[in-house]
């Protein structure tokens, strides 16, 4: 995926490129729930697209300024691949105005593309608007991992969204929205 335009923000999501990686590690390190990763994770995200690991790194960016960034891994190949969603960061001004779940589904389209029949992700189970916002989009909650998060200490909520060939990348997600049950 080159590019992806929301006509109605303003911005546009596409990979990041190295000139980005110091304004993303800055609004990683402002934003709490982000992982905290050290600077040497994210200059490989640009470069991993070959061999039994891939993983990306897509910006949504207004031509000036980085408002939000998505990780997503997959691992494998063919119905074997697994994918995840491993961090969504956007701005807290931007939040729930459509960002974070472009976001979400650039990365789901990515993984569909990678081969990956499922997508799965952690979420801090405090972080309410995250859980709607994956919820909305069809994750499901299929378990928890105890004491997951540190600083502060918290546990995750484990969520899986089921992508189906065909209609779209979100066609088993997106058109039937899932409870999130914990």
């Amino acid at each position: 995926m080159a590019m992806r335009t929301e006509m109605s923000g303003g911005w546009a999501i596409r990979r990041a490129v190295e000139a980005e990686l110091a304004e993303i590690v800055v609004l990683e390190r402002e934003t709490a729930t982000a992982p905290h990763w050290g600077w040497k994770e994210y200059g490989p995200l640009l470069h991993s697209r070959e061999g039994s690991l891939r993983r990306c790194l897509y910006v949504a960016a207004d031509g000036r300024t980085i408002l939000g960034f998505a990780v997503g891994k997959a691992i494998g190949f063919g119905p074997e691949t697994e994918a995840e969603l491993e961090s969504v960061v956007v701005r807290p001004e931007l939040r729930r105005q459509g960002l974070g779940s472009a976001l979400c589904r650039t990365i789901v389209e990515w993984a569909r593309r990678e081969g990956a029949s499922e997508i799965g992700l952690e979420v801090r189970a405090g972080s309410a608007g995250a859980v709607r916002l994956y919820g909305g989009l069809g994750f499901v909650a299929v378990g928890r991992r105890r004491a997951y998060y540190h600083d502060p200490e918290e546990d995750a909520v484990v969520m899986r969204c089921a992508l189906t060939a065909g209609i779209g990348a979100l066609h088993a997600c997106a058109e039937q929205p899932q409870p999130v049950l914990f």
